[in-house]
């Protein structure tokens, strides 16, 4: 059980690609502060069932597990449907569904690159779109968007990726400055290499080392520690506003 309070009682907090990974441990550590949670996955619905279950039983708060491809518009809007009849209504919003994409540009067919961008774009602009009437008509909100430490750094075989994230930093800052004086704040975080399984699986243990070692601090991140740095962003000041914050271990400094 991750450490526990109750800073974001009496919220529902939709957190998308929320059951494994990064997600997982944000969804851990909102529950653990006391928000209603929903739990958006794609594929991974077993994942998705047994982390509700876990989350329900350690911390008593209402949780709810929804599939949903957030790159489609109805989908969306049928997960929202839901979330409000069976929770209330989204007071905070994380988009953290991704897909990544490692390809010669030269190699990258319009498939991929849509696929990517659905994802990982337009699927924030559609939770964006959906959750701000009601965070507008209260005049709180919160939303955090987890992008990536390549939107602000290129790579090879990351152009697609890159992109991608590179507008999600975008489309936090326009949106921090309209939607501001309403009270709601949008923030995004740029992770640097973090131990999930999806990096994990790219990399050999070779290859794991050589990157710890780059790292100033010596490792890889912990899914935890961007949970905390969410925690942080979603609580209740406001004059955090339109920034990203990059955790990378000092890799990029």
């Amino acid at each position: 059980m991750v450490k526990s309070g109750n800073n974001l009682a009496g919220h529902v907090c939709l957190i998308t690609g929320g059951s494994k990974g990064i997600g997982a441990a944000i969804s851990r550590r909102v529950a653990a502060e006391g928000a209603g949670l929903a739990i958006n996955y794609r594929n991974s619905e077993t994942e998705a069932r047994l982390l509700a279950d876990e989350v329900s039983r350690s911390y008593g708060v209402p949780v709810i597990c929804i599939k949903a491809d957030v790159g489609k518009e109805e989908e969306v809007e049928k997960m929202f449907y839901i979330i409000e009849s069976k929770i209330g209504m989204v007071s905070m919003l994380v988009n953290n569904a991704g897909i990544g994409l490692r390809s010669l540009l030269s190699t990258t067919s319009v498939e991929q690159w849509n696929r990517v961008m659905d994802t990982n774009l337009k699927g924030a602009f559609l939770c964006c779109r959906r959750a701000l009437p009601n965070m507008l008509k209260n005049r709180f909100g919160r939303i955090v968007n987890i992008a990536s430490i390549w939107g602000v750094y290129g790579a090879s075989f990351e152009s697609v990726y890159a992109a991608s994230k590179a507008g999600l930093i975008g489309l936090t800052r326009s949106l921090a400055k309209e939607a501001g004086p309403s009270g709601i704040t949008v923030n995004a975080i740029s992770p640097g290499p973090v131990a999930t399984d999806m990096l994990l699986s790219e990399l050999d243990a070779e290859e794991q080392r050589e990157l710890s070692n780059d790292i100033p601090v010596k490792r890889l991140g912990n899914p935890h520690e961007i949970a905390e740095a969410c925690i942080f962003l979603l609580s209740s000041t406001n004059f955090i506003n339109g920034h990203n914050l990059v955790a990378d271990g000092g890799w990029k400094a």
